[in-house]
């Protein structure tokens, strides 16, 4: 079941729902990919229409951030909390993990990070097959040959499962532009995952997490790269969310 915030269809479901959804699209053998909708990524993407087509596109959109939460309660809707990137890269692998037999692939992050995922993967989830990692090149632009390089590297393991784990907006339209070119059964766009998988960031703790304060030690951690989503992003999302309560009275 999915709820319109501002114009994007945000799926109203919890991780677990949305993780057995994933599991049946892999399971069918279909083609589908995952992102996370937030006060950020809605305020990047309104300047961003490619970003804004990626979000519209993705076939789950989940309410990653406690602002889409209150957003829905403002606007009549009822989700009833939080499902990020971390709940459904665990449920999935821990899935995958049971079943056996999957294939996964890591892409984005250092090489440095990237061998510490396949050594802990090998360690948490002995039944998930990495097949294949790759660290794209730090730049903003890619080329025509960077981009046939990087599917190439993923196309080559066929992959049921591709983790990107790149910065937003970025991996999302890296997905959206090239989700047909993959073999692959399913995409999730984590972003910040891959680094708390393996401890360069740490996930704020769980009481925080409950409170909807994650973003609180998150920003006392990296002040320069969060500012602008906690100062700048996120009041510009909640006006738009009252803007919209107050003309759904006329």
């Amino acid at each position: 079941m999915k709820e319109s915030i501002l114009g994007y269809r945000v799926d109203n479901v919890s991780a677990d729902q949305c993780c057995e959804e994933v599991l049946n699209c892999i399971s069918a053998n279909r083609k589908c990919w995952l992102a996370c909708f937030n006060p950020h990524s809605y305020a990047v993407a309104n300047t961003d229409s490619e970003f804004s087509a990626a979000l519209s596109a993705a076939d789950w959109l989940v309410p990653d951030g406690v602002g889409t939460v209150v957003a829905s309660r403002v606007l009549g809707g009822s989700i009833g909390g939080r499902v990020t990137g971390s709940d459904i890269f665990d449920i999935v692998m821990r899935n995958i993990d049971v079943v056996g037999g999957m294939k996964v692939f890591f892409f984005g992050s250092t090489e440095e990070n990237l061998e510490n995922i396949r050594i802990r993967v090998a360690i948490d989830y002995p039944g998930v097959q990495l097949v294949g990692t790759y660290s794209p090149p730090f730049k903003d632009n890619y080329s025509n040959e960077d981009i046939d390089e990087m599917l190439a590297a993923v196309n080559a393991e066929n992959p049921h499962v591709l983790w990107v784990g790149m910065t937003a907006p970025k991996q999302e339209k890296w997905i959206f532009n090239n989700i047909s070119r993959l073999d692959v059964n399913f995409v999730g766009a984590v972003g910040a995952v891959f680094d708390f998988y393996t401890g360069n960031i740490k996930r704020s703790h769980p009481i925080f997490q409950r409170l909807g304060l994650e973003w609180l030690p998150r920003l006392l951690q990296q002040p320069s790269r969060l500012w602008r989503r906690v100062f700048v992003s996120a009041p510009i999302f909640m006006f738009h969310v009252l803007r919209a309560k107050m003309n759904s009275y006329y």
